[in-house]
């Protein structure tokens, strides 16, 4: 996305909450997804920007860094301050504020001893590019999975995956460009892996500089929402609207789970926001630690129009109905 705001492109305020960001990025979501508009490269490009700026605003650390310092402060090489810099023959600019950072001046150090900030300059000053990560194919191949922090030489590429594909796992061909020679890699994303998470390449990041080893490729996971699933940790919810009458006298009703379609039983009574479990049916937990849960969300919804037969019925159970929901509600 070429530098456009990011809460223009959710078109919401900047102060706005968390909420309100998370549901003008569902609606963006439905209305560009690919699903509803197959082969619109306009659609899909909106929905990838949508889902690019969501990916940030939803995450507080991110979001904090993009509103001090724009979309800088989201370039996995950021780093606070700048105002002090040096620019090598090669064009790579060195903050000298970054040194600064490595120390506390009150005695102590962050960053190692003074021999540590000077091979950080050197290895900055004599670096050679950076890693190019184009998105190819799905087969074979392994990676890492962690939450370890990048550090100067690493590099984040994101990549937009399915529903289907974090549900169930894929491989992504990565081809890697350094300078004049490029590598193809094979990634494997786990089941179960949620929207934002990364996932580590050892070795595949910016080569270092003298003795220092290579950083480590990053690949950033964006998860497309799925139509009528809504993720909540590893478990999954499905809002299942039903009728007056089966809600009030009890219905079997299939829903569409991961693993097929299963029949569930509404008890006589039912209310409307009823949660109904189906245990293990969720989503894999990306580290391999079992399932989620699946519920079913009971959305009662009344009929738009009524024959004359069934007002008669209708009005007839209200006058024999004894006592209201509302009852000692605000008493």
């Amino acid at each position: 996305m070429a530098n456009r705001d990011y809460y223009e492109v959710l078109g919401v305020p900047k102060g706005s909450s968390e909420a309100d960001i998370k549901k003008a990025y569902r609606r963006l979501a439905k209305q560009f997804h690919p699903d509803h508009n197959k082969g619109d490269q306009q659609s899909e490009a909106r929905f990838k920007e949508v889902q690019e700026a969501y990916a940030v605003l939803s995450d507080k650390e991110k979001r904090a860094r993009y509103d001090q310092f724009g979309h800088a402060g989201v370039d996995p090489r950021f780093q606070p301050g700048g105002a002090t810099h040096w620019s090598t023959r090669d064009g790579e600019v060195f903050d000298f504020d970054s040194i600064a950072d490595m120390f506390d001046f009150s005695g102590g150090r962050r960053g190692g001893g003074v021999s540590s900030v000077l091979e950080e300059f050197l290895r900055k000053a004599g670096g050679r590019g950076g890693v190019h990560v184009d998105m190819g194919g799905h087969d074979g191949g392994r990676s890492g999975f962690t939450e370890a922090p990048p550090s100067s030489r690493d590099v984040e590429h994101p990549v937009t995956l399915s529903f289907d594909q974090a549900l169930h796992g894929t491989t992504l061909n990565l081809q890697l460009q350094q300078g004049r020679s490029s590598e193809t890699i094979a990634v494997r994303i786990p089941p179960g892996v949620r929207n934002g998470q990364r996932i580590r390449v050892r070795g595949k990041g910016q080569p270092g500089g003298g003795r220092k080893s290579a950083g480590d490729l990053y690949v950033v996971c964006h998860v497309q929402p799925h139509r009528y699933w809504e993720r909540i940790d590893d478990h999954l919810y499905l809002m299942a609207p039903v009728t007056i009458t089966e809600a009030a006298l009890g219905a079997r009703i299939d829903v569409p789970t991961p693993d097929g379609v299963r029949t569930v039983t509404l008890p006589p009574g039912t209310a409307s926001g009823a949660k109904l479990r189906l245990a293990g049916l969720g989503m894999p937990n990306p580290r391999g630690s079992g399932r989620g849960d699946f519920f079913v969300v009971i959305k009662i919804v009344p009929p738009n129009t009524l024959t004359d037969e069934q007002r008669r019925l209708l009005e007839q159970l209200a006058r024999t109905r004894i006592g209201s929901p509302r009852d000692g509600l605000w008493s």
